[in-house]
């Protein structure tokens, strides 16, 4: 089949063959080099609010789109599992459209941030800037209940390119989380490189969900110097509390809470900007969608610990420290570059724990900078 483009970067060469029926491709993504000599790019999705600023109307149709596309869940308990850093939205959003169709639904998030809980399992991906994740038990009884029942797995992602991760967790919630009744598997990614090595390798029956499907090859340039990759923690622990509910997703959730920056009145026509941070981002969202229904001008965004080199799908960089504690280089992209009237930085640690760089940046950005967290 005729390649559908191709991206030379400083790397090497990125090209890109179609093994679906839909080949919009560049409508879902574009291409950017990572910082990281294990994968020496990155696919920028365009719809995932992470990377790129993005309408949430656009955001909640890439979610409708991928429920509608899941098999009749009626084997419950379903457990659907977002992957963190960057699906964890993702699959709230999934969750959300599918969870009135699914029997005993509940979901949780892998997280890079330990939590006061029963550890469920830890499971690795291998190609990630941080490849530690961690599945924490619910402590509300029912929801703990539906994942130790679980029949249906929902394992949601941004993209399967190996599906190496998927198996990992796979076999981490069978094994160490004893997730024993598990009678089938199903992922869902807004891209899906891994052709039929889902299936060959799984123990359970597969079903895959995504938006585009297709291969990629990577001509690298033996001449072109590996990138340098920042450390992913320079602290094992901290002392900046969690202080945002953890009703999202960490420790379970059964339905969106919606709960927070309520107070929050757009003008109309105003241009807001919502940025979630690292794996805090569903709640951010709900707050981005119900202030586009009052009528602003909203995208949504979120912080993150991917690095990134500029170019390609990245036109703007702020760099700094992240909220947590933990001395990890954090950025926002894709938001330097543009002017917004507001911009709403949500956060689950106090508002004391924001780096003073990344505020004067954002300061560049909007009349109005706004820090909103869980008093």
């Amino acid at each position: 089949m005729e390649t559908l483009w191709s991206r030379t970067l400083s790397c090497g060469t990125l090209s890109v063959i179609p093994t679906g029926a839909d080949t919009r491709f560049d409508e879902l993504f574009e291409v950017a080099e990572r910082r990281n000599p294990k994968r020496a790019f990155l696919f920028v999705s365009k719809v995932l609010g992470r990377h790129i600023p993005v309408a949430p109307a656009k955001m909640r149709q890439v979610y409708r789109q991928l429920s509608q596309r899941l098999p009749a869940l009626d084997h419950g308990p379903v457990l659907f599992i977002g992957m963190a850093e960057t699906a964890v939205g993702l699959g709230a959003g999934v969750f959300d459209e599918a969870r009135h169709q699914a029997q005993q639904p509940v979901y949780l998030t892998s997280t890079r941030h330990p939590q006061a809980a029963e550890l469920l399992c830890e499971f690795k991906e291998n190609h990630s800037h941080a490849t530690d994740h961690l599945i924490y038990l619910p402590e509300n009884t029912e929801l703990r209940q539906r994942v130790l029942n679980a029949r249906t797995l929902v394992l949601i992602d941004d993209e399967a390119t190996t599906g190496n991760t998927f198996i990992n967790l796979l076999q981490a919630l069978r094994q160490e989380g004893g997730l024993n009744q598990i009678e089938r598997v199903i992922t869902v990614t807004l891209t899906d490189w891994s052709g039929d090595a889902l299936t060959e390798r799984s123990p359970l029956p597969v079903h895959a969900v995504s938006l585009a499907q297709g291969s990629w090859q990577w001509l690298a340039d033996p001449a072109a110097p590996l990138p340098e990759m920042p450390a992913a923690s320079l602290h094992t622990s901290s002392d900046v509390p969690l202080i945002g509910k953890q009703s999202w997703g960490r420790l379970g959730m059964k339905a969106p809470a919606a709960d927070l920056g309520c107070h929050i009145q757009p003008q109309p026509g105003e241009k807001i900007l919502v940025l979630g941070s690292s794996e805090f981002v569903w709640e951010p969202f709900l707050l981005a969608e119900r202030l586009a229904a009052l009528g602003a001008e909203v995208k949504y965004s979120s912080t993150t610990r991917s690095p990134i080199a500029s170019g390609f799908a990245i036109e703007s960089i702020i760099a700094f420290n992240d909220n947590y504690g933990l001395g990890i280089a954090n950025f926002v992209y894709n938001v330097a570059h543009q002017r917004f009237d507001r911009i709403l930085l949500c956060i689950e640690t106090p508002e004391s724990s924001v780096d003073p760089q990344l505020l004067t940046a954002l300061q560049q950005v909007a009349t109005h900078v706004e820090v909103i967290c869980y008093d």
